[in-house]
């Protein structure tokens, strides 16, 4: 692998969710958007806030606060969404398109795997696999996420109908 190809495994786009801060991978990054009008799509799974139009595609767009369970405070708005690009779920060459909201980002950062410890192992039967480690920057931590482990099967099912049939709405109108 050149050293360019692994500069830019290394870097992560950062950004915070309340008080804590976060990372994905810029592979899975594709831009970063001003929030934007959502169109709300009904039986969409709660932690999904919608669709927007994205020069002509429909995009669903995540709120990882409620994914996460994490509480939704008031203080905090959503300030922009990151489009991302995550496996789609018949495993094969296809890219699922997701927006993903956040309170704000900051930049990209390059994090050596050396700088990289393990997903918190605290005794308790809690699922980590979303999480690829935990970055250690400046002497604090962020919380780098495996951004294709962070929906189920199950989500990415009902998600991909859900949109399918936001099309077939729009195209019908």
């Amino acid at each position: 692998m050149s050293d360019l190809n692994v500069a830019v495994l290394n870097q992560y786009l950062s950004f915070t969710l309340g008080n804590e801060k976060y990372g994905i991978n810029i592979v899975n990054t594709r831009e970063v958007l001003e929030a934007t009008e959502l169109t709300r799509v009904p039986r969409m799974p709660d932690f999904m806030c919608g669709v927007i139009n994205l020069r002509g595609s429909v995009v669903p767009v995540l709120d990882l606060k409620l994914k996460f369970k994490m509480e939704r405070d008031h203080g905090h708005e959503r300030n922009n969404i990151i489009v991302t690009e995550i496996d789609d779920i018949d495993g094969g060459e296809g890219k699922l398109t997701i927006g993903i909201y956040t309170d704000s980002v900051h930049k990209v950062l390059t994090i050596e795997p050396e700088d990289i410890e393990e997903p918190p192992k605290i005794g308790i039967q809690i699922n980590t696999e979303f999480i690829h480690g935990m970055g250690k920057v400046d002497g604090e931590f962020i919380i780098l996420l495996n951004i294709n482990k962070i929906l189920s099967t199950q989500d990415l099912v009902r998600i991909s109908d859900n949109v399918s049939s936001a099309k077939e709405d729009e195209n019908d109108s």
